[in-house]
């Protein structure tokens, strides 16, 4: 499976995703948006799209950030769902895949950041990949917004301070607010590049010194658990 992953910022990496493809021997291709790089032109070079997180919203503008640019990665995002790609949006991804599909992105009531629970929804016993999940586990965040709801979405987890943790926008599209990809490097890098995020005194915003010392391999061990199901929707249309 050739697998496509939108990197906005170089602190917000594919972390444990990466781990999972290398180890299923999939083929991995990059966009590199902080580096200059263009995105896909055509959803036939991919057959799974991942897009990360990054400090942008969907509103951000060109003039704000002159290497991300919203629309664009709507558009791919948009075509890659509509041509029964695999897609798979986080943070800043997932709120980029509710818009593509025509759904507000918002505040979230609280800012989040550290690790914490989610709770799996009624919707979620529905779900073909989140029927066979605790109905509750720890997730990393590091979030201020959250997606848009769709006349179809499903969510499938929310959080104490976040309602949309976990969407189904389609069979082939999921939306996640919170993170299952941290390992403890990639959040050594969050640490060093977005610290200032720590500063707010909140129930919902954990320090440096506990984010360190959360296991990131139980969190992972659940993202290996939804991807390895997930990638039987592809495995099914061959």
């Amino acid at each position: 499976m050739k697998l496509h992953i939108i990197i906005h910022e170089y602190f917000e990496s594919p972390g444990a995703i990466e781990k999972w493809a290398n180890d299923q021997h999939h083929e991995i291709s990059y966009t590199r948006l902080d580096e200059g790089d263009t995105l896909p032109t055509k959803c036939s070079d991919f057959d799974f799209l991942i897009i990360l997180g990054g400090p942008q919203s969907p509103a951000t503008t060109r003039d704000e950030c002159v290497h991300f640019d919203s629309q664009k990665e709507q558009a791919l995002i948009k075509a890659a769902i509509d041509a029964g790609k695999l897609v798979l949006g986080v943070c800043l991804g997932a709120q980029l895949m509710g818009e593509a599909l025509g759904a507000r992105f918002e505040h979230s009531p609280h800012r989040e950041m550290g690790v914490f629970d989610i709770s799996l929804t009624a919707d979620a016993a529905d779900d073909p990949i989140f029927s066979q999940f605790p109905k509750q586990f720890p997730v990393g965040h590091w979030h201020g917004d959250m997606p848009g709801l769709t006349v179809d979405a499903k969510v499938l987890a929310k959080s104490a301070g976040c309602p949309r943790q976990i969407i189904r926008y389609a069979p082939n599209a999921y939306a996640f607010q919170c993170h299952f990809e941290f390992t403890r490097e990639s959040i050594e890098a969050m640490l060093q590049c977005c610290a200032q995020d720590l500063d707010a005194e909140s129930d919902y915003i954990q320090g440096a010194d506990i984010i360190k010392q959360h296991d990131y391999a139980v969190i992972n061990k659940y993202l290996f658990d939804f991807l390895n199901q997930f990638q039987q929707v592809y495995q099914s249309k061959k």
